[in-house]
């Protein structure tokens, strides 16, 4: 559960304090992580050392303890020396590996228990009884996040995220896949969702502090309880979605802010495919060329001003509305008129997620 690189590091720092050397190994005697050479040379006596009714002893001018889990044996510690000193260190040593298997037995309880809570594995007596007994609170607002990153694979970004969030222990960080990072976060009384765009940006900036480009943010709505979380998850999925479709310009996309687009998201496509038929009568609007789709986006972009469509598209306003006319005559929908502008708008939209949806990879 524990990673030799950990045993590693608090070992180096052990080092480091108390200038002696150390060695762990496991219940077979292998050297699993050490601070000096020809520690293998100790694998017999510690693999005999397990087999032993003592808790410590010196064999060999090493002390040598036992590091147990919940009563199993779990690791055997060396450390250098048979002097009394040489033993309080030693002991002091096992007690902090000791606790650092509690920690991340309890960190990885956590882990699992916050991944089937995302995933809807949980029953609902499970969700508060589980909880309770981890110390998770269930009635705090929380929200969750959904960080998705197209990094090389030797890049660890679940620990690089988990890395910002180090002293804020009742929030979770975690992966339920391999491509998206998982954060849940707990609100403090009067925070919201400009709170949660800034916390959004914090963690864009931090990525991009980490040289990891690519980055895609978004979140659910704020929920009260914990068992809502998986609904706040699934939101933050969807933000997703349809941020790639709509708002491909976005790196932060937040669910209640999707509009129309999340509408469109949810319709079966062979709807979409007869809505488009019935308002395009057959044609296809990919055939638009460069200067009718410029047009159009700008018209729509400066809400059905002509003037200030044809200012910005450096334009006469009768060549503006020439176009408009031609479009007219092609589709018979006058942008003009907000109810032909409504519909064409939802139309185009309608065709951008009809090809993002023939795009999956399922």
């Amino acid at each position: 559960m524990i990673s030799n690189q950990i045993l590693q590091t608090t070992l180096d720092g052990l080092k480091g304090i108390t200038r002696i050397e150390f060695c762990i190994t496991d219940t077979d005697g292998k050297v699993l992580a050490t601070t000096f050479q020809g520690a293998e040379a100790y694998e017999g006596a510690a693999f005999a050392f397990t087999e032993s009714p003592a808790d410590s002893q010196v064999v060999n001018g090493c002390q040598f303890f036992k590091i147990f889990d919940e009563g199993q044996l779990e690791f055997v510690l060396l450390a250098q020396g048979a002097s009394e000193d040489v033993y309080m260190v030693g002991k002091l040593a096992a007690f902090q590996v000791q606790n650092l298997l509690t920690a991340y037995k309890e960190r990885f309880d956590k882990d699992n228990f916050v991944k089937n809570l995302l995933l809807d594995n949980l029953l609902l007596v499970d969700i508060y009884n589980r909880a309770k007994k981890l110390h998770i609170e269930t009635d705090v607002r929380r929200v969750v996040f959904i960080i998705e990153t197209k990094n090389d694979r030797d890049v660890n970004v679940l620990e690089t995220v988990r890395g910002f969030f180090t002293g804020k222990s009742r929030d979770f960080v975690t992966a339920v896949d391999g491509r998206n990072i998982i954060f849940v976060r707990e609100l403090r009384d009067g925070e919201g969702y400009e709170d949660l765009d800034r916390t959004a940006a914090e963690i864009l900036n931090s990525l991009h502090a980490a040289e990891i480009a690519n980055v895609n943010i978004a979140y659910g709505t704020i929920i009260n309880e914990i068992k809502e979380v998986s609904r706040s998850y699934k939101e933050a999925k969807m933000a997703l979605d349809v941020g790639k479709i709509f708002y491909s310009g976005q790196e932060i996309v937040a669910y209640n802010r999707l509009g129309i687009g999340r509408l469109i998201y949810q319709l079966p496509i062979p709807l979409c495919r007869m809505f488009i038929r019935e308002i395009f009568e057959g044609k296809n609007p990919d055939d638009f060329d460069e200067e009718t789709l410029q047009t159009i986006n700008k018209f729509f972009e400066n809400s059905l001003n002509v003037s200030e469509t044809s200012r910005q598209l450096y334009i006469h306003r009768n060549t503006l509305v020439y176009r408009l006319d031609k479009l007219q005559k092609t589709t018979g929908l006058d942008l003009r008129v907000f109810e032909d502008a409504i519909t064409f708008k939802i139309a185009l939209m309608v065709v951008k997620y009809m090809k993002y949806m023939e795009t999956i990879d399922y």
